[in-house]
């Protein structure tokens, strides 16, 4: 088993506010890990430990294979971000993004133009190329994004609640292409707040006021909890909590 994410006792403290708090995660290579919790648990503050954007206050972790506390270059190197907000630029054309995105992640000339070319095709973007990037519907805008995302082909995607806006079946076939990644051996690590979404990971984790308050598959968390649905298994959980 590879692991592409590990945290041993990863913390992290704003003073005399504890925002994550000792907490253990392993995933391995290909796998779909649902990072779940309410607004204000800690997954954002996490996330961003992991991506090497924030010093841990304390515990250790690695991402990639590479140390969070003395690699984060090299960890950024192997990932790709995507949030919930759309970061593109709304004024250029999809081809332009992908270029610009691609030339930022040191892919030039025949490495960049080939990964354009897969990318679009996989996201069925073609017909896009020359479409201003702000005119396009939310869902399209989203497709652009992750493909921005993966030009330099990470191992790991970290997608912040990338369907917040987007409607049913634009959500469908977005998590459609995330399993696609995830055969294809990348580690999708996610937050979302659709328990139908959450549906399709491999296993989640619930964090609550910074801790972990469970890791397992959605099936197994459902019958521990002793529920129908994984809606039923957060809120049992949170309130017990």
């Amino acid at each position: 088993m590879t692991l592409t994410i590990e945290t041993h006792n990863l913390t992290k403290a704003f003073g005399h506010f504890i925002a994550v708090d000792h907490i253990n995660v392993s995933v391995r290579s290909g796998e779909i890990f649902g990072f779940l919790g309410a607004n204000g648990a800690g997954k954002t503050t996490a996330i961003r430990m992991l991506c090497g954007l924030l010093e841990p206050t304390a515990g250790s972790g690695q991402v990639a294979g590479f140390d969070i506390m003395k690699e984060t270059a090299k960890i950024r190197g192997n990932i790709g971000y995507m949030s919930q907000k759309f970061s593109l630029y709304s004024d250029m054309t999809v081809l332009d993004n992908m270029k610009l995105y691609g030339s930022l992640y040191g892919l030039h000339k025949a490495a960049l133009s080939e990964r354009i070319e897969e990318l679009s095709r996989f996201l069925d973007l073609h017909s896009l190329h020359n479409r201003v990037t702000g005119g396009l519907p939310w869902g399209w805008q989203q497709r652009l994004s992750l493909a921005c995302a993966n030009l330099h082909t990470p191992r790991i995607l970290f997608l912040d609640e990338p369907t917040g806006s987007v409607d049913p079946v634009s959500r469908r076939n977005f998590w459609d292409l995330i399993q696609e990644l995830s055969a294809g051996g990348t580690t999708i690590f996610v937050t979302t707040h659709h328990m139908d979404e959450a549906e399709y990971c491999h296993r989640l984790s619930i964090m609550i006021s910074g801790k972990i308050a469970a890791i397992d598959t959605p099936k197994e968390l459902k019958r521990r909890m002793e529920c129908s649905t994984l809606h039923q298994a957060f809120l049992k959980l949170v309130e017990g909590a």
